[in-house]
């Protein structure tokens, strides 16, 4: 049997990926049905995904209302003062982050950006106090390297992950009059 090109390879991990998007949770039956694809290669190819990064985890969407959690974002834009070595390697290494999981406050995502801020951080908090300690602790830490920050918090989510609120209709209450 001819081995597939690198074109229709690339086509089938692109339809995989958009399947596992949709439902991280899906069987590998499932998606394989789904596709017309055997289990094998299914299976083949999500784990030379999961091999080369191209998937580097999964996630389940959780409602933080229901966990007493709240959603905040932090939008922080930096100096021209080149970032020390060793402030660098904090953030690589991942050490800032266990540190601040330490204090109860979950990290969602944290992206360097391009734009008007630098660096967005997507967390979860109990509340607005534990999330302005934290803004304040990222302040402290790279004082000098950060001209600004703000904090914002997320009132409701109508899509996270790709996943449509399945309460949406809760959306609504934000626009009584």
């Amino acid at each position: 049997m001819p081995k597939n090109s690198i074109m229709e390879i690339e086509k089938d991990e692109k339809k995989i990926l958009k399947e596992l998007s949709k439902n991280a949770n899906r069987s590998i039956n499932d998606i394989a049905n789904s596709l017309g694809f055997s289990r094998q290669k299914v299976w083949r190819i999500i784990k030379n995904l999961e091999k080369n990064n191209t998937i580097w985890g999964y996630a389940a969407v959780v409602d933080q209302e229901k966990i007493n959690k709240k959603r905040y974002l932090m939008l922080m834009k930096r100096s021209n003062k080149p970032i020390a070595e060793e402030t660098l390697n904090l953030i690589v290494s991942r050490d800032l982050a266990s540190q601040v999981g330490k204090t109860g406050v979950e990290i969602i995502t944290s992206s360097y950006m391009n734009g008007l801020y630098d660096w967005v951080a997507c967390f979860n908090a109990t509340d607005i106090r534990e999330a302005k300690n934290l803004v304040e602790t990222f302040n402290k830490l790279f004082e000098g390297y950060l001209i600004e920050s703000h904090l914002l918090e997320e009132m409701f989510s109508t899509v996270s992950f790709g996943i449509n609120n399945p309460e949406i209709e809760k959306f609504k209450d934000f626009f009584k009059v």
